[in-house]
């Protein structure tokens, strides 16, 4: 624990280097979207219209709907694969080597679903997919929550609850950067996704420790991450309603 505090944290940071070394030379290499190149190239009069369909009010419509379609996966995804360590053993006085461990589970939950929601989303709809996964988020929270909480539960059960957790997540990511994708034309595209994204990640992820660490201290309820999670991802299923089941046929707005 001593060299894990002293030098060990410093590990991940360097291994993600060369990692973002190969995520550039990808980025760099990928050709545009014929959509994005047939605007570049677009005459100017053809410019201006698009310009005016993209209209900066109809644009933030669309990022706030998009915030809404998203934080229960920022809420959830933080809460359950960061904010769990600090959690477990804080609050219900796990080991670190537990706290670890339920990490590295919950983690695997999620990357082990994010592939094939992806490609469900694709044959049947980013809805229906998307919709599920909240719902199963909301029904599922308290359950393995408690059965965390349980003393008598087995670790098996608790490790099975964890990677469920993350793995109800995964479903969500998995169609959720393809959703927002869909929701902006053409020319305000990487504007809308990059802002949904990002501030609903910078709000309901960022402050999600702070939020469960505050209302746990004030009201010593050890329910708080579940209500955390059911309350957004209730905003979220119904942001999702407004989805349209065709999303993921159609072509991309210009």
């Amino acid at each position: 624990q001593a060299q894990m505090k002293d030098w060990g944290w410093r590990i991940p940071f360097l291994l993600a280097l060369p990692m973002g070394l190969v995520a550039l030379y990808l980025r760099l290499k990928l050709d545009e979207t014929p959509n994005f190149v047939a605007s570049k190239k677009a005459e100017p009069k053809a410019q201006k219209t698009a310009e005016e369909k993209a209209s900066a009010v109809a644009t933030a419509k669309a990022i706030a709907l998009g915030i809404g379609r998203m934080m229960g996966w920022s809420a959830g995804g933080y809460t359950f694969l960061v904010v769990m360590p600090s959690y477990l053993q804080t609050s219900l006085h796990a080991t670190f080597l537990q706290a670890l461990v339920a990490t590295v589970l919950a983690n695997v939950g999620f990357a082990l679903a994010i592939l094939p929601s992806g490609w469900l989303s694709d044959k049947i709809g980013r809805k229906k997919v998307m919709m599920i996964a909240v719902f199963a988020v909301i029904v599922l929270s308290f359950p393995l929550l408690h059965l965390l909480q349980n003393p008598e539960s087995s670790l098996m059960a608790k490790g099975i609850a964890v990677l469920i957790a993350g793995a109800t997540i995964g479903m969500i990511a998995g169609p959720g950067p393809a959703m927002l994708a869909e929701m902006f034309p053409t020319r305000v595209r990487y504007t809308g996704l990059g802002l949904s994204y990002s501030l609903s990640n910078a709000v309901f992820s960022g402050c999600a420790g702070l939020i469960i660490t505050g209302l746990i201290k004030e009201t010593g309820n050890l329910d708080i991450p579940a209500y955390y999670v059911v309350a957004t991802c209730v905003v979220s299923l119904f942001a999702l309603m407004s989805l349209r089941k065709d999303d993921h046929l159609r072509d991309l707005d210009e």
